[in-house]
């Protein structure tokens, strides 16, 4: 365990006006608090928040974060508080302090909820002070490094949240050795047998090329010094996660790896990188499309370097990164090279959002906080942003969109701007018109296609692969659902105020708001709509002295016909305000009706038709009868100026007697041999029924399916096209309502 004049030794090492007795306090205060407490592994608490105020000394931070580091337990594991810690150190730590305070009392249904949950905290508290996220990265870089001490049922968990959030949130802000250690060790956790296989080859790899890395450090240190460029150069050896990683996505052996060392040139200016570049470039073959210049276009997380690969002394493959001093530096402490701790003005997070690439995405990350409907959504999100593999296309005015690997058009026009993706119709790719699912590639001009009055499809939510366009197309899918609920809702309301014989007004109705437990009258109107409240509720709460439809018709006698549907199939609806006549005003009450020989025939919706689970209305037609159709289908904007047409229905199905129901999926395929029979055998898999098939080629690769499927419910159809949509040959796949 490192000693109270080690710590201070070593923050005195790059800042000489360190607060030594501010350090030397902390240091003593927690060693009280923590008493005599035992990590797992049976040595003194104290060791843990020690060892991760050492790893944040070694990035060279404030003293306020190494006191952070210091007490970051206290308050979760201690009697201490927060204002006990406000008025011994400081505001300014005592806010870093509880930012990191996991909560703890949550009634929370599920450890994803509360893994969500803390990560919605840590990051609000981290929009606030950047310092909070690298406290809590050397954290948990400490845990993962004892984490053999853990019961071993948590141990797996632990590693997986670390592979899927820590070490991709490292990697964003820059800091590539502590990603790849905490990867390494989340490797070593989860696939053990994995991480061995490929030590041992390193090992061996090592012992038969020892003498290659100085060899080629001198060739590549002599060739630059012929060209007067001063140059530190050094070989490394990839980590074993990045080596497995690499073999997964190739689908290659550990023997086809060409890249297992490579070579850092370290000069002192952006002119020597260039310079550097021409020499190796002159003196060895380059090996075609492995030059990236992230100089020119820097990452997200500010990294800038040129990567080239060549084939070099030996014939073996040299992959090189050629890079500037300060460039090494933001490489290796990734957002804590920004100055944190010198004299420059301002606090940290003011530096950071001035100078940092890596904040400014983690601002707009936490910007999902207010569009997520819920912390396991929000944890979706972040997952999708974190992933650090990406490519980088252009708009026609030639501004950079960086984007994840398989990424859209759709998750490109998100990225423009949310309105650019909400009204995306179409797209062009380098000048030529694509399909909005192609995946694009670095280097890509896209030019995205409008149209007005459109909104995105709810299926394009499995096709995208970016947290923000996730995000606004299920804000916008809700709020189109809303709209149908608000705009059914209000006419039920306003045909129940009139058969009431009632006045209706916005004024009293909104009087009216407090008794109907809703904040205004869009929501009362959308509770109505999706049946969660009687439109009879509404008048009582204005009119509270009307008794009410049912009690005034308690005596009236019940009719009963049976409505026949189309494909001669029967179907049970409640349906208020009919009582075997066709006059739309009848008294209302939900009388159940059966049978198939009535006045009155029902059938679906021509074009998608209905399933159980969808909320539905009818559309009564004189002289034809009762049209039934899902709330969400377009086609009911037809009959917004006539309500006197629409009917609340209610499925009212018998659950013994199974029996299908029309739906319609259109698809995106391959067109390639094969296609449809994959589709049929998925849909007869499933127990669907398939009544029709229409197709009409869209280009050259693809052809549009419509299918007309009829199956038990909505959960039945749902998992229909979730099965569609994972064969490869299905670009994409979505209901249709007509």
């Amino acid at each position: 365990m490192m000693r109270q004049y080690e710590l201070v030794e070593r923050v005195r090492r790059y800042n000489p006006n360190t607060d030594e007795a501010l350090l030397n306090r902390a240091y003593v205060y927690a060693m009280k608090a923590h008493g005599t407490q035992k990590r797992a592994s049976g040595a003194p608490y104290i060791s843990h928040p020690i060892e991760v105020a050492a790893i944040l000394a070694d990035l060279k931070l404030d003293d306020s974060t190494i006191v952070a580091a210091l007490l970051h337990d206290t308050i979760e594991d201690t009697e201490v508080t927060r204002e006990e810690i406000e008025s011994k150190f400081g505001k300014d730590i005592a806010v870093l302090v509880d930012g990191l305070t996991k909560i703890k009392k949550l009634d929370l249904v599920s450890k994803r909820a509360e893994q969500a949950e803390n990560l919605r905290k840590l990051l609000l508290a981290i929009a606030d002070d950047v310092r909070v996220l690298l406290v809590k990265l050397a954290d948990r870089l400490h845990n993962m490094r004892t984490l053999q001490y853990v019961p071993e049922e948590k141990r797996n968990r632990i590693a997986e949240e670390t592979l899927d959030i820590y070490a991709p949130l490292a990697g964003r802000m820059g800091m590539h050795d502590m990603r790849e250690e905490l990867e390494d060790l989340a490797f070593r956790q989860l696939s053990p047998d994995a991480y061995r296989s490929i030590e041992s080859r390193l090992v061996n790899l090592r012992e038969k090329n020892r003498h290659l890395i100085a060899e080629i450090e001198g060739e590549l240190t002599g060739a630059l010094a012929a060209k007067r460029i001063r140059a530190r150069v050094k070989g490394r050896e990839k980590r074993p996660h990045s080596i497995w990683r690499k073999m997964e996505r190739k689908a290659i052996g550990f023997e086809q790896l060409s890249d297992i060392y490579g070579f850092r040139i370290v000069v002192g200016t952006v002119e020597e990188c260039y310079r550097a570049i021409g020499v190796v470039h002159t003196r060895w073959p380059v090996v075609p499309g492995r030059f990236k210049d992230y100089i020119s276009t820097p990452k997200q997380n500010d990294y800038r370097s040129i990567h080239t690969t060549v084939v070099g002394p030996g014939r073996q493959r040299v992959e090189l990164q050629v890079r500037t001093r300060e460039m090494e530096d933001v490489a290796e402490y990734g957002i804590a090279a920004h100055a944190l701790y010198k004299d420059s003005g301002g606090t940290p997070t003011e530096m950071l959002s001035r100078d940092s690439g890596a904040y400014a995405w983690l601002r707009r990350t936490i910007e999902l906080l207010a569009e997520g409907s819920s912390s396991e959504e929000f944890l979706e999100h972040t997952k999708l942003e974190l992933f650090h593999d990406q490519v980088f296309c252009f708009t026609p005015k030639g501004r950079l969109i960086a984007l994840p690997r398989k990424a859209t058009p759709i998750d490109f026009a998100y990225a423009v701007h949310t309105d650019v993706g909400n009204s995306a119709i179409g797209c062009k790719i380098n000048g030529k018109v694509a399909p909005l699912v192609s995946e694009l590639a670095t280097g890509d001009e896209v030019e995205i296609l409008r149209g007005e009055g459109h909104s995105p499809p709810a299926a394009w939510e499995s096709i995208v692969v970016t947290g923000k366009a996730r995000a606004a197309i299920r804000r916008s899918t809700r709020s189109a659902v809303r709209k149908q609920y608000t705009g059914l809702g209000q006419r039920m309301v306003e045909r129940t105020f009139a058969r009431a014989g009632k006045p209706l007004s916005t004024e009293r109705l909104q009087a009216a708001l407090s008794r109907l437990a809703r904040s205004s009258l869009d929501d009362v109107y959308a509770a109505v709509g999706r049946g969660e409240m009687r439109a009879d509720d509404v008048v009582k709460a204005v009119h509270p002295d009307w008794r009410g439809e049912r009690k005034a018709k308690k005596e009236a006698p019940r009719s009963e016909g049976w409505f026949g549907l189309s494909r001669g199939s029967s179907l049970k609806f409640r349906i208020p305000g009919f009582r075997g006549s066709s006059t739309p005003n009848a008294p209302s009450s939900p009388i159940p009706i059966r049978g198939i020989n009535g006045d009155l025939p029902v059938r679906f919706a021509p074009d998608g038709g209905a399933v159980p689970g969808d909320r539905i209305v009818g559309i009564m037609t004189p002289g034809e009868g009762i049209t039934i159709y899902p709330i969400q289908s377009p086609a009911l904007k037809e009959f917004d100026d006539e309500p006197h047409r629409w009917l609340d229905v209610r499925w009212d199905i018998d659950e013994a007697a199974a029996q299908r129901y029309p739906a319609r999926v259109k698809l995106m395929c391959s067109n390639a041999p094969g296609t449809l029979a994959q589709i049929a055998q998925v849909i007869s898999e499933h127990a669907g029924n398939i009544d029709n098939i229409r197709m009409a080629r869209r280009s050259p690769d693809f052809t549009e399916m419509t299918i007309d499927v009829e199956v038990y419910d909505l959960k039945h159809l749902t998992a229909i096209i979730a099965q569609l949509r994972t064969k490869p040959v299905v670009a994409s796949a979505e209901r249709v309502n007509g």
